[in-house]
């Protein structure tokens, strides 16, 4: 009779044991009781992890927002700037129209005084003048000559003013030639020539003007900016 040796018990198999080779490894089973500063610790790191999120989502969400309120900001900026430009370009055009209005109105009451003011603005080119002669309006013909006479005495003009009525002219202008020189007027002339000037410059200004908003903080001003 043959007797079998003593085998070893046989361990079953579960799927936390490791085969290396001919050893057998049991992994560590995991951990189901806790102690108290053990759940205590567990609690504070998970609560720490969740507070780190939720501040790091709130940080994003923040970003995000100031982002939206830049570009808002940006663009309420723009539409201002273009704002303030449509407003001095029409505020301008308004004040042409007035001024036109006013000058218009001016030079109907007092035709010859354009006339008047350029003779004493002039009287030091005439001093050795001997003879002006002076193209005016037709209509203005009869008050000018007395306007011009009376500049004439108040400049110490003492040379022959001759006028020369010419239909070609409008009401207000005139020609000045006293030989060396030349001087003329002409009221429609003057106001496209203001025109055209304001028009370049609000061209040229476009859209870089001032701001419309404060140019300096309000601390800068007497009394820190209060009444």
């Amino acid at each position: 009779m043959t007797v079998q040796p003593p085998q070893a018990a046989s361990r079953p198999f579960t799927f936390d044991t490791v085969f290396d080779g001919d050893a057998v490894i049991v992994a560590p089973r995991p951990k189901r009781t806790f102690s108290p500063e053990e759940v205590e610790a567990i609690r504070a790191e998970a609560f720490a992890a969740g507070e780190r999120s939720a501040v790091a989502i709130a940080e994003g969400q923040a970003a995000a927002a100031l982002a939206e309120v830049a570009a808002a900001a940006r663009a309420a900026l723009g539409a201002l700037t273009r704002m303030a430009h449509d407003h001095r370009s029409a505020a301008a055009d308004l004040a042409m129209t007035a001024a036109r209005k006013i000058a218009d109105a001016a030079l109907d009451a007092f035709p010859e005084a354009p006339a008047a003011a350029a003779l004493t603005a002039l009287s030091r080119d005439l001093e050795t003048t001997p003879r002006l002669l002076v193209h005016v309006a037709v209509a203005d013909a009869p008050r000018m000559e007395k306007a011009l006479a009376r500049a004439a005495d108040s400049a110490g003009f003492a040379g022959q003013i001759v006028l020369k009525p010419d239909a070609a002219l409008s009401p207000a202008a005139f020609v000045f030639d006293w030989g060396d020189g030349r001087a003329a007027f002409d009221p429609a002339a003057a106001a496209e020539r203001v025109a055209e000037a304001l028009n370049a410059a609000l061209a040229a200004e476009g859209l870089h003007a001032e701001s419309p908003m404060l140019p300096f903080p309000p601390a800068s001003l007497p009394n820190g900016g209060r009444p």
